[in-house]
């Protein structure tokens, strides 16, 4: 890789990282689809000085191996993290989506909750259910149209057939156990350490806020 070619590279990993976590596997995408959109403009550019000295001269930016080779850096280093990814994403969801909704995201994004998270997200869901549900109807379905759309919502917000039913026998009168919603999140904080000095060093040389 050419010395221009790999800062531009990793500074272009920088700037995702700095918006928030990234697992490997989405970083990766992200880095082979900006090379490709170079490579895409680079060519089309070319086109007015001709096919044959753009072959001759243009070479890429940068190729899969050295995207590779910068994401085992940034691991090393401690600024890509796939368990600090899922320790921000449990926290941001956790209050508001059931455990189905929650480890899905972390699938679609090439990670996936420790056993131990998952215990104590599986421990934590009715809970967490009754309090999205008094949040958003706070009493009992009148009739069973009503109870219907309740039940969907519960749902559509991920949380598990058993849960929903154990909220419609029950929601009114439950009182979600204090630190319910702190439990998960501290199951995902335990994942790993806040390893992210070394980003911010990257940052302050690129001259650069965080997102």
């Amino acid at each position: 890789m050419k010395p221009r070619a790999a800062i531009s590279l990793r500074q272009r990993a920088l700037q995702h990282l700095a918006q928030r976590e990234h697992t490997r596997q989405e970083l990766r995408a992200k880095l082979l689809r900006w090379l490709q959109a170079l490579e895409t403009v680079a060519s089309t550019t070319a086109l007015a000085s001709g096919a044959a000295a753009h072959a001759a001269t243009h070479a890429p930016p940068a190729s899969e191996a050295d995207v590779d080779a910068l994401l085992d850096q940034l691991q090393q280093g401690g600024q890509l993290s796939d368990d600090r990814f899922v320790e921000s994403r449990v926290h941001a969801r956790v209050g508001r989506f059931g455990n189905r909704r929650i480890e899905h995201e972390l699938r679609m994004h090439g990670a996936e909750a420790s056993p131990e998270l998952r215990s104590e997200l599986h421990a934590s869901e009715f809970d967490r259910a009754c309090a999205v549900w008094q949040r958003k109807f706070g009493h009992a379905p009148a009739g069973a149209a009503e109870r219907l759309r309740q039940m969907r919502f519960l749902a559509g917000r991920g949380f598990s057939a058993e849960t929903i039913g154990r909220v419609m026998r029950h929601g009114s009168d439950h009182e979600p156990q204090p630190g319910a919603h702190e439990a998960a999140s501290g199951a995902a904080a335990r994942l790993s350490p806040a390893t992210t000095g070394e980003l911010h060093d990257d940052e302050h040389a690129l001259g650069r806020r965080h997102g």
